[in-house]
């Protein structure tokens, strides 16, 4: 008998190609799924050769943005047809500016720059246009000290704190030290990552301005800020972060770096907030801090002071320098006028210097390359 194979071989075939076929058209469900394609990234600030700034901001859905800043006037911004906004800024004058977006009436920062200033509410980003030639905060090819980090269990307050610690490059013997505090709105990090106070001192100490020193930037906050208003609150926090300056924040330098342990060997500054610390404790802790620097401060109340008033030659005879600075168009400065009166009245020595300017950061780092190379001579 015969067996036909022939019908058979072409059967298989025909299933192979048509299984072959089906394989070829089915999606692989191994392969891996297809990405959207990714929006090109967008750059802001960007500083362009000719001194303009461009900002962008992405934002499709809405109807306004505006790019508002220490630049200069707001600028409104455009929108392109993928929902990109962008405004270049002619000319912005070299300096570290504060800006932020202002998206449909809300304000947020930029979310392209990762420079964003220190605060306990964080709400601006940093612009920076480097000076020709450099100005003392810009970054400088020159000999550069170390910032260094401590976080500390603070007796005083009984809680955790920080505060940061700037070494000059190169510096050997025993160095004084500069407490340097920020002002109500900012932290331990600001006179750092805004005010460049480390790129300051450093290229002060280059061109032998000021002298090597230690500077030690605190968290200027030792009581949260609450619903109380300043009146009732800064004498309450200078009071407080007093105490934890003779009880930790000074021990803890003093036994973790070579310093010059003594009163004249100590300076105190600060800005605002900070300033009133200053001031209150060159009033009333003199004997442990020779050298005092008020940069647009709040006054403190006489009656957190009044021992000092009281004794001004107890005052003068330890403080080295006592100095007091306001700009013009400050909100401080009639208050600031009415405490250099009062320190006149009681014939405490002291240097009140009235300058051009606002409350604002540009006036501070000023004021720190004009103070620093006062100290320690």
């Amino acid at each position: 008998m015969k067996i036909h194979t022939a019908p058979l071989a072409v059967a298989v075939l025909i299933a192979s190609a048509s299984f072959a076929l089906a394989q070829e058209t089915k999606p692989a469900t191994n392969a891996p799924a297809r990405r959207a394609e990714r929006p090109a990234p967008v750059v802001s600030p960007e500083l362009l050769a000719d001194g303009d700034v461009t900002f962008r901001y992405r934002a499709p859905k809405a109807t306004e943005v505006k790019a508002s800043g220490q630049f200069g006037k707001d600028a409104v911004m455009t929108k392109d047809d993928r929902g990109l906004w962008s405004v270049t800024v002619p000319s912005v004058p070299a300096g570290v500016h504060e800006y932020r977006f202002v998206v449909d009436g809300i304000t947020v920062i930029d979310p392209q720059n990762p420079m964003i200033k220190p605060q306990r509410w964080p709400n601006t980003s940093i612009l920076h246009v480097p000076a020709n030639p450099p100005a003392p905060w810009d970054l400088q090819d020159i000999p550069h000290g170390t910032l260094h980090e401590h976080t500390y269990k603070s007796k005083a307050l009984d809680k955790w704190r920080r505060l940061i610690v700037y070494t000059p490059p190169g510096a050997s013997g025993r160095l004084p030290v500069l407490y340097l505090s920020h002002g109500y709105s900012d932290n331990e990090g600001s006179w750092s990552v805004h005010g460049k106070a480390h790129w300051i001192m450093d290229s002060l100490i280059a061109s032998k301005k000021a002298v090597p020193m230690i500077v030690v930037m605190m968290d200027a906050h030792a009581l949260p800020p609450g619903a109380a208003g300043f009146g009732e609150y800064g004498p309450a926090n200078s009071e407080a972060l007093c105490r934890e300056m003779l009880q930790d924040i000074v021990p803890l330098v003093e036994s973790n770096y070579k310093v010059a342990a003594r009163p004249r060997s100590r300076a105190f500054a600060g800005l605002s907030m900070g300033g009133h610390h200053a001031l209150t404790v060159g009033l009333n802790h003199h004997d442990q801090f020779n050298w005092i620097g008020a940069f647009s401060s709040a006054p403190p109340p006489t009656n957190s002071v009044a021992a000092a008033l009281k004794t001004p030659e107890a005052v003068n005879k330890d403080l080295k320098l006592f100095w007091i600075a306001c700009g013009e168009k400050d909100f401080l400065f009639k208050a600031n006028g009415d405490f250099n009166a009062l320190l006149k009245e009681k014939n405490i020595r002291h240097e009140y210097v009235v300058t051009e300017g606002d409350h604002s950061w540009p006036v501070w780092r000023n004021y720190l390359v004009e103070f620093a190379p006062k100290l320690f001579r």
